[in-house]
């Protein structure tokens, strides 16, 4: 990573006491970004913030809709200055059918995922110069999967927020894009897929794996700095393994 976004930024990131989120935390402190967590309070925060006692990360035990305090977060990590980035990584899922879903654990879903990522982004866009909002989906929102009535529509808005805000934002010199990831080799995927589930992903991923968090944190990363993707705007990038790409394969 180069350049004074990688260097001299300070980046907001939600979500980042676990999975996903936390792997990013890691190469982006190695990266030398300064950055703002933004996850629930309790011992997963609290071990971030101990563990990284040394390092340029400040946190906040905030709920992402919760608007007044994801604003007071946002504003203590510029210090009324400037941000570069934004990852909102923070998020629930959902693994039910849709005849058992109800309104309610629909209204959960969308209310963390997709107005979380909005309350996040627009409290931090007034601090942004040539900076870029990265948003962390899923595959679920671009292809119906069996399941995830609530989890792939949340994901699906957020793709198409995700356009929107690049839209609005890029005279801004702001870019938006987000991330959909595949399945991933995390604490959720752990619970959710059992070993039918993993050999129908892997049947159905042409590169015949999980991917790793590594892979996505690299991903998130370039897509933060300018120097690799300053033309990149208003993307959903699959990290996928192919799986988007394929048609179902035969067994």
């Amino acid at each position: 990573m180069t350049g004074s976004q990688g260097s001299w930024g300070t980046l907001v990131l939600t979500g980042g006491a676990s999975g996903i989120g936390r792997g990013i935390l890691g190469l982006a402190v190695d990266a030398g970004y300064r950055v703002g967590v933004i996850d629930l309070p309790g011992e997963a925060l609290d071990a971030l913030a101990s563990e990284f006692a040394e390092a340029a990360v400040v946190t906040s035990g905030a709920d992402i809709t919760d608007e007044a305090a994801v604003e007071a977060a946002i504003a203590g990590f510029a210090k009324g200055g400037e941000l570069c980035g934004v990852v909102n990584c923070a998020g629930v899922g959902q693994n039910t059918p849709f005849a058992e879903t109800t309104a309610d654990q629909l209204r959960k879903v969308l209310d963390v995922n997709v107005v979380g990522s909005f309350i996040v982004a627009k409290a931090a866009a007034p601090f942004l110069n040539n900076g870029a909002i990265v948003n962390i989906t899923s595959v679920s929102g671009i292809q119906g999967s069996v399941g995830r009535a609530a989890y792939g529509a949340s994901k699906g808005a957020v793709n198409t927020l995700t356009r929107i805000l690049a839209t609005e934002l890029a005279p801004k010199g702001i870019r938006v894009n987000a991330i959909a990831p595949g399945p991933v080799e995390t604490a959720m995927a752990a619970r959710w897929h059992d070993d039918e589930t993993r050999r129908t992903w892997i049947s159905r991923v042409p590169m015949g794996r999980y991917g790793t968090i590594e892979e996505i944190a690299s991903m998130t990363l370039a897509l933060l700095d300018g120097d690799v993707s300053g033309f990149v705007n208003g993307k959903v990038i699959a990290v996928d393994g192919g799986f988007c790409a394929a048609r179902p394969m035969s067994e």
